[in-house]
């Protein structure tokens, strides 16, 4: 008997409780992938804290890869057996699950199912930051807040490929030696480091091209302090809680962007031109490292790792 896992309502991880399910017929459109992995991310205890709504029935989840089982009337391009990732589908955290055929995007055997379900979401995600949010090339300079996550490594790795520099932030010196392992040129250590400095010390006083920003909170006014004239920062997470107001005459010469992954990979154009190049990119080892391996079953575990910063990497939960 397969399992999925469901929120019994909103807050903390013991929401998260497993069920026994039955594989679903694919209907029109549609394929049932047997996940053999599955990501976990921040969006997922967005989901399950309520701050975006998750449809019924509640299971929580946005990306994974396996093998189709199953395809449904006017599906022609995927297959039985092929090996396919998604991203950006809320129902993840499940054995077998329905996803429109649009979604998969298939894997050549070079790519592990593991790396891959990890890896899709992130992937789009950095697409999204470096080549639309901020054009991203050889010589630009950029601040990447919590280096050592599952984006963050993927982030350093990407900029790096495309001749940037990279400086990251990390809680811990632990934390710290993980992002330089992976790439970043230089980490600011500490919650309570004074970061707008160490940026100004680090690029003479001028300033970073591009800052990506999934803290939130309080950080989102010093990650406007660190950017250079007409530079840019991108919010993309609440991790530390919600953003006080700003004021526009705060804003200084930046730019300040809220890209959103879900909406980019909601659009179908979109999803189609940037999945190559995440695959390209995952095939060239930028990829998100796994720092957890957990059952599905155990998915409030995972949450609890993640939330309380014990982890490095990715999670993934493997049914």
């Amino acid at each position: 008997m397969d399992i999925e896992i469901r929120m019994t309502g909103r807050g903390g991880p013991e929401v998260l409780g497993a069920i026994e399910t039955t594989p679903q017929v694919p209907g029109a459109g549609e394929i049932r992938l047997r996940q053999h992995a599955i990501g976990v991310s921040f969006i997922d205890i967005y989901h399950r804290r309520g701050l975006y709504p998750l449809p019924e029935p509640h299971v929580p989840g946005v990306e994974g890869a396996g093998i189709v089982e199953a395809v449904g009337p006017g599906v022609e391009d995927i297959g039985i057996g092929d090996r396919i990732a998604y991203a950006g589908v809320p129902g993840g955290y499940a054995a077998t699950r329905l996803l429109p055929a649009w979604r998969a995007v298939r894997l050549s055997d070079d790519i592990p199912l593991e790396i891959a379900a990890t890896s899709m979401l992130r992937g789009l995600t950095a697409h999204m930051l470096l080549t639309v949010t901020y054009p991203v090339a050889a010589g630009t300079v950029l601040l990447v807040h919590a280096a050592a996550g599952g984006l963050g490594v993927m982030l350093t790795r990407w900029a790096r490929h495309l001749g940037a520099t990279v400086i990251g932030t990390a809680s811990t010196e632990e934390k710290a030696a993980f992002a330089i392992a992976n790439g970043a040129d230089h980490v600011i250590v500490g919650r309570s480091a004074d970061i707008v400095q160490n940026i100004s010390n680090l690029t003479d006083g001028k300033g970073v091209d591009l800052v990506i920003d999934g803290i939130g909170g309080e950080m989102l006014q010093k990650s406007l302090g660190c950017v250079r004239p007409f530079g840019t920062v991108a919010s993309i997470g609440w991790v530390a809680g919600p953003v006080p107001p700003i004021r526009i005459e705060d804003l200084g010469l930046a730019a300040l962007a809220k890209p959103s992954v879900m909406a980019y990979s909601a659009d179908p154009n979109r999803y189609a031109d940037a999945s190559p190049a995440v695959i390209a990119a995952l095939q060239a080892g930028i990829v998100s490292e796994i720092g957890g391996t957990y059952p599905l079953a155990e998915a409030a575990r995972a949450h609890a790792d993640l939330e309380a910063g014990r982890t490095t990497g990715s999670q993934v939960l493997v049914p």
